[in-house]
């Protein structure tokens, strides 16, 4: 089943997931009408292209450049009807500590934050912050879903850090059975 797609679904959500599992995110999502926020940075312009090239519109945009700006994209992308997928640790990290861009994104659209993960049984890892993870061929991949994370609309700073909290619990619950079932601690 496909829980981004809105044509399929009849919701646009915020999909959010941790930064190591961008590539597969992408890839394993193609065609769908989703709008990703992608960093602003040289970096981010290899995951805007492959974004493209896989059917997402982009919003750039990160915390030290056109954020703003990018976050507003999203506002209007979801409004319009597309899902929207944003990193749960940010273009810049730390690892697996929720920034609160999905919160605010859900907030102030009234879509839901679906947290999502995926492991696999084989993977490359690329020497990163995040140590992006590329699956190997013929590798096992599974996806997690999270329950889905109902946001009050217009929240203050103290409601979204509650909630960024919860996303970052969830999204480590979904990490540690994900990568448990393949007897590892993590990626």
């Amino acid at each position: 089943e496909n829980f981004l797609d809105p044509k399929k679904t009849g919701q646009p959500v915020v999909a959010s997931f941790w930064h190591y599992s961008i590539v597969y995110f992408l890839y394993s999502q193609r065609g769908n009408a989703v709008t990703a926020m992608v960093s602003s940075s040289r970096d981010g312009e290899y995951i805007a292209r492959l974004a493209e090239e896989f059917g997402f519109d982009t919003a750039r945009g990160s915390r030290n450049n056109k954020g703003v700006e990018a976050l507003k994209n999203m506002l209007r992308a979801i409004r319009g009807g597309n899902s929207g997928a944003i990193v749960a640790d940010g273009s810049q990290g730390p690892p697996r500590i929720a920034q609160p861009g999905a919160i605010l994104l859900a907030s102030r659209t009234g879509a839901p934050v679906q947290p999502m993960l995926w492991a696999a049984s084989r993977y490359f890892t690329v020497r990163s912050w995040d140590k992006t993870v590329v699956p190997k061929p013929f590798a096992r991949i599974d996806f997690f879903y999270g329950e889905p994370i109902k946001v009050p609309a217009q929240l203050k700073p103290e409601g979204i850090e509650e909630y960024r909290l919860l996303l970052e619990r969830r999204l480590n619950e979904l990490y540690d059975r994900a990568w448990g079932q393949y007897n590892k601690a993590g990626h």
